[in-house]
């Protein structure tokens, strides 16, 4: 996919967020947690072909670059996709890259959700 394609997506994730996604990122934002920088449905790209401008890529629903952490929230339809969830992880996971998954109903208790962020950070 080309990169304009790639942002295009991205910026139509980020102006419709899942109600969970918006209880999350109220948290979150700003450095609320720990001073982190989170950024919200940023393409991470993890291969690419310069020659044919096609690039690989996915688009988290949060990510923490000086932590390198990924937040993915999941909410019923991950249970119909764990092959494809859990390829996209090992992909992620050889770049260096740490995965948090949160299911969605855990954001009832958002200090948990917090502390199991934070948790990540190794603290």
């Amino acid at each position: 996919m080309k990169w304009s394609e790639i942002k295009e997506i991205a910026t139509r994730l980020r102006n419709n967020p899942t109600p969970s996604e918006a209880i999350l990122w109220e948290v979150i934002r700003n450095r609320q947690l720990m001073r982190r920088k989170f950024l919200r449905q940023h393409p991470l790209i993890y291969d690419a072909d310069r020659n044919a401008n096609e690039f690989f890529f996915f688009i988290p629903d949060f990510y923490c670059a000086s932590e390198k952490l990924i937040i993915e929230l999941d909410g019923p339809v991950h249970d119909f996709q764990k092959e494809k969830d859990y390829h996209r992880e090992e992909i992620l996971t050889n770049n260096n890259l740490r995965v948090l998954r949160i299911k969605n109903e855990e954001l009832d208790n958002i200090e948990q959700v917090k502390k199991k962020i934070t948790d990540m950070f190794g603290m």
